[in-house]
């Protein structure tokens, strides 16, 4: 009586329920498909697109004002009686305008990083089809393509305007490819190391501090230091502190390279020995910034 009592109480507790669950039976998109996916979500992130309005405002105000700065000085350019070129070199633009680019860099790569190491998704995006080296590359990628939209558009108006205003078409076109070539580079630098000072702190706010003590903190210095060499007649000095900065690397690179003109104090950058130097530690910066969120975000990862 006892071991049919025991049975049925058995077969009442261990019953199966249908609840409607269905195996996954689409296509397995693998790696390619995640990092792609991870790249766009990431860039469309830095315009704050897919994200909320309050998100937009920063991004597309800067990206604006880039934009507007570049049509201001193309209807002045136009405007000036028997003028032929712009009032503004291609290659210059973005030094001048470095500011923008370091508030929009210190706002979006925190985002782009910090948020996933606040929250501990870190394990979540390694369960799946997805490596190390597939989301340090998706977000190098995703913010220096961010940063090359918001620096190389502007030149893309500058040059636009260039040829409705009849200047010439060869000189400009080749400008126009130089500081292409410029602001990539700048974009691709900036971004390694604006990440890697976001990705040491998953707090925002220390990340924002972070970059923008990078980028402003450092290229005040040099200027302040190149501007007493330059005072003090040790010019020969001025080219090697443009080494320490980040900003001053890119007018370094430009100087010798592209044909730029410099904005160290005098006008004098580098030739093209020296150069070479500046070339070597830009890529040394890029290359290190690549092997600190490898290492970083082995750490993280599990």
């Amino acid at each position: 009586m006892s071991t049919e009592t025991g049975a049925v109480s058995g077969s009442e507790t261990s019953r199966i329920h249908n609840i409607g669950y269905r195996p996954y039976d689409g296509a397995r998109l693998g790696r390619g498909y995640a990092r792609r996916s991870l790249y766009s979500q990431s860039l469309r992130g830095s315009f704050g697109l897919g994200r909320s309005a309050k998100s937009k405002v920063l991004p597309m105000l800067l990206f604006g004002v880039m934009c507007m700065i570049a049509a201001i000085i193309v209807a002045v350019s136009i405007s000036i009686p028997g003028s032929t070129a712009l009032q503004i070199k291609y290659t210059s633009y973005a030094i001048y305008l470095q500011a923008v680019i370091g508030l929009f860099l210190a706002a979006q790569a925190p985002q782009s990083v910090s948020r996933d190491l606040r929250f501990k998704s870190m394990p979540l995006y390694f369960s799946r089809p997805i490596e190390r080296v597939d989301y340090v590359v998706a977000k190098l990628a995703a913010m220096a393509s961010a940063l090359f939209i918001l620096t190389g558009a502007p030149l893309v108006i500058l040059y636009a305007g260039a040829l409705l205003g009849k200047f010439d078409f060869v000189e400009q076109t080749k400008w126009f490819g130089q500081g292409m070539v410029s602001v990539a580079l700048l974009s691709v630098l900036f971004a390694g190391l604006g990440l890697v000072m976001a990705a040491l702190t998953p707090r925002r706010g220390f990340g924002v501090a972070a970059v923008i003590a990078v980028l402003t903190i450092s290229y005040g210095a040099v200027s302040t230091v190149q501007a007493i060499a330059w005072q003090t007649g040790s010019a020969g000095a001025i080219e090697w502190l443009g080494l320490f900065s980040p900003i001053t690397l890119i007018d370094g690179v430009q100087t010798a390279f592209l044909g730029a003109g410099s904005a160290f104090p005098g006008g004098e950058g580098p030739g093209a020995g020296t150069g070479v130097v500046y070339l070597i530690v830009v890529l040394a910066l890029v290359a290190g910034s690549y092997a600190v969120l490898m290492r970083r975000y082995r750490k993280v990862g599990l």
